[in-house]
């Protein structure tokens, strides 16, 4: 299945700032997920299962620099996100986590959100919809909005 949902190309007109995890198992998704981001103007780091992405995560909350959203795939070999985001919220990561999943049944929405996820996008990810997703977390408390876009306030 695609990733991307096929619709027309436009150019993204949503701009935004801040650091993304993006915890993915298929290098393909990787590839396009983070394409899309950093045309965004995301900052954007790479893991490819639960276990490396919990890692980065913990590290990056213990440096004092926590990413800004992380955008946890459900379905990865070593740790799945479901297990991924249960660790993370038991060690204390009060960051926002979108899920993404390709299991678009109903109850799928609810279960990520029972475990601790703050949002969900289903797949085939639909480029504007994620960013607009992106921009309403960093458009919480320490962010403002700038032409359109979203940037964080010193």
């Amino acid at each position: 299945f695609a990733v991307l949902e096929r619709a027309p190309v436009a150019p993204t007109t949503t701009r935004l700032a801040g650091r993304v995890l993006l915890v993915e198992d298929g290098p393909d998704n990787q590839r396009l997920i983070n394409a899309i981001l950093r045309r965004a103007g995301l900052e954007v780091e790479l893991a490819s299962d639960g276990a490396v992405g919990c890692e980065l995560a913990l590290l990056s909350l213990a440096s004092g620099d926590p990413y800004d959203v992380i955008l946890m795939d459900m379905q990865m070999p070593v740790l799945d996100g479901y297990a991924a985001v249960k660790r993370l919220r038991r060690a204390g990561y009060r960051g926002a986590i979108l899920a993404l999943t390709a299991h678009a049944m109903s109850g799928d929405r609810e279960r990520c959100l029972a475990i601790g996820c703050d949002d969900y996008a289903s797949k085939p990810i639909r480029r504007e919809a994620l960013l607009q997703q992106l921009a309403g977390f960093l458009g919480k408390p320490g962010w403002r909005s700038l032409d359109g876009g979203i940037v964080r306030s010193a």
